[in-house]
């Protein structure tokens, strides 16, 4: 047996025991980092600091507080909040009490959230601030089972006159009541610990989805003991790494990152506020970072914006720059797999070194300078953005998941990753394409099925352990998985050709510095079509420059300028595709797409759908008149 399968196989029952390891191997040491305030109350954060010992401490409050409130093995608590090391802490202490976590994501609305929490059975809720304490009073009623509301930030969440006693209480005060348990029972949560079995429900994710209502889906303890083992054995992560996590812990692919940060026993920064990103990155200085593909394609347009205000002469030496990158990305990566070295032509090389004087090294530099590399994940990175990131030194391991399976099934391997793939299996995971092309996953990390839904589950789930995926995929020969696309969102147009609309609008992504999503339509049409949404701060620069100062999204978006100017990127776009693939004609959207309007998943994902539905008119209208085959 080798190290890699006696780490996998030798895996205790929960990431609970994980945690215990962790606290007696290094407790000393640094693990968690997160923002307060600076002592001057200006300028950037000031990073607090935790060790695994001090984490352990509140982490085993919390755990004794929810005994002490009666909560049995198993039983559900439910967490609304934002990334935060308070949630990272609660889930932890959850799982230590060994009950079930039901994340929740804090822009969930009452009536979704009164909707999980009820299909889920939660006792208890751990709530952010008041705003989440106020869907839970809001949706009570529909919610006889929920016994208490534990509030974060209690600024604002006074108990109310309707509130039954015990009702709202603060984390503080859970911790308090856990310690005070601890007293009395010092050897309560270590004994919740003890009687944990790996087949018992540890968390109850619901899948943002993007169609119908969320499905609950039930992971056992051990899925996460797996997948902490799991990641550890890839050798991608180090126990000297220091991780910048800001990804929503709602979202499973969050959430995996905590349990492979207690395995390896690295140092995790904690902020989940997106607009602090660019802030924080020189800071915090990681080594490694997930992040969803939109992160990476935001970066990649405001660097390309940044260019061209500087004027022609800065803005052509970035698209040299970037065509430099990417060449020398194709050719190192096509070398490596070759031959193991990423040996490109002297020339090649000789641009690369200029080019990474002018450009590339800012950009690294942006990212705090330490930066290994980036795991992305959730949805498709559009493959000229990936190459452009490989060929300035960011180098992105593209990965590959699902709720259902526990997040991370695939990932790049370390040096030898190639952009466009989600890389290889973990350790313990198991791959095969079915004859229509679906993608089937089994290992430790696949659920036990979706909560109360017998007949949905036996739609995805063999007897055997197998699951379908409704992604589309081509394995390579040495065992590299490319994803062409989801098995539904397929279009086959009237002419019986069918595209992947997901290939066209990552092309577009990285053609067009203005976009921000793109929704190609075209089934069962003689054509195909696009739905495009601008890119808010970098569309009103590029307004500026053209005499449109003042003038708001909606506004430009309706200026024949603006359409020109896309149409003159829809154009480089169609040139690189097949006919039947080229988009024909295409309406600019008058806004961007957004979680709020249930445009998008929490985690970015385009529900097309719901944008298909709303702007039905605007599709109508590029087809009126077209002769259908």
């Amino acid at each position: 047996m080798t190290d890699t399968q006696a780490l996998i196989e030798n895996r205790p029952p929960s990431v609970a025991h994980l945690f215990l390891e962790r606290i007696e191997a290094t407790p000393d040491a640094e693990a968690y980092r997160r923002p307060v305030p600076s002592a001057s109350g200006q300028g950037p954060d000031d990073w607090e600091s935790l060790t695994w010992r001090q984490a352990a401490d509140r982490v085993f409050g919390i755990a004794a507080g929810l005994i002490d409130l009666g909560i049995l093995p198993e039983e559900r608590v439910a967490l609304a909040s934002n990334t935060r090391l308070d949630w990272i802490l609660s889930d932890l202490g959850i799982m230590c009490a060994g009950a079930a976590n039901t994340p929740v994501y804090p822009s969930t609305n009452a009536e979704e959230t009164a909707y999980m929490l009820s299909d889920a059975g939660c006792r208890v809720l751990i709530a952010e601030d008041a705003a989440q304490v106020a869907k839970a009073r809001q949706c009570r009623a529909d919610l006889p089972g929920l016994a208490h509301v534990v509030v974060i930030d209690p600024a604002g969440a006074e108990p109310a006159e309707g509130d039954p006693e015990g009702w709202l209480l603060t984390l503080a005060e859970l911790e308090k009541r856990g310690a005070a348990h601890l007293e009395q029972h010092p050897e309560a949560v270590r004994e919740r610990i003890a009687a944990l079995r790996p087949e018992q429900l540890a968390t109850l994710i619901y899948t943002s989805g993007t169609t119908g209502r969320p499905k609950g889906v039930r992971l056992r303890h051990d899925a996460w003991a797996y997948m902490g083992r799991a990641i550890h054995a890839t050798g991608l992560v180090e126990p000297q790494d220091v991780q910048y996590l800001w990804l929503p812990l709602a979202h499973v692919f969050g959430k995996v990152l905590t349990a492979g940060q207690i395995s390896v026993g690295h140092i995790t920064a904690v902020d989940g506020r997106v607009d602090k990103i660019i802030e924080n990155l020189p800071v915090v200085r990681p080594t490694y970072m997930a992040a969803v593909p939109r992160i990476f394609e935001k970066v990649y347009n405001g660097v390309a914006t940044k260019a061209r205000e500087g004027g022609p002469a800065k803005y052509r030496i970035f698209r040299w720059a970037a065509e430099v990158a990417r060449a020398y990305a194709k050719t190192s990566q096509e070398n490596f797999r070759r031959t193991g070295t990423r040996s490109v032509p002297f020339a090649l090389a000789a641009q690369h070194r200029i080019a990474d004087v002018l450009v590339y090294a800012k950009i690294r530099q942006a990212f705090g300078g330490r930066l290994r590399a980036c795991v992305s994940g959730a949805s498709a990175l559009a493959p000229e953005i990936g190459y452009f990131f490989s060929g300035a030194g960011i180098h992105i391991l593209e990965g590959y998941g699902l709720t259902e399976t526990s997040a991370a099934n695939l990932v790049n391997p370390g040096e030898a990753y190639r952009t466009g793939t989600v890389g290889k299996p973990l350790p313990g995971t198991e791959v095969r394409i079915a004859d229509d092309g679906e993608i089937l996953l089994r290992s430790p990390g696949v659920m036990e099925g979706y909560h109360g839904q017998p007949e949905r589950t036996a739609e995805v789930l063999e007897s055997d352990g197998w699951f379908h995926t409704g992604d589309i995929g081509e394995l390579s020969p040495d065992g590299y998985l490319r994803i062409t696309d989801r098995k539904k969102d397929l279009i086959k147009t009237s002419g019986g050709k069918y595209v992947a609309p997901a290939e066209i609008e990552g092309r577009f992504k990285a053609l067009c510095p203005y976009v921000s999503n793109i929704l190609v339509h075209g089934a069962d049409r003689n054509f195909c079509s696009a739905l495009i949404a601008l890119d808010g701060p970098s569309l009103l620069d590029w307004a500026k420059e053209q005499g449109m100062a003042g003038k708001s999204y909606a506004e430009v978006v309706d200026d024949p300028r603006t359409v020109e100017m896309v149409e003159g990127y829809v154009r480089d776009l169609n040139a690189g595709l097949q006919r039947w693939q080229t988009v024909k004609k295409f309406r600019l959207l008058p806004r961007d797409l957004d979680v709020e309007h249930g445009e998008l998943t929490p985690s970015l994902k385009l529900k097309r759908p719901v944008v298909e539905r709303q702007y039905k008119d605007l599709i109508e209208e590029m087809y009126e008149g077209a002769r259908e085959a």
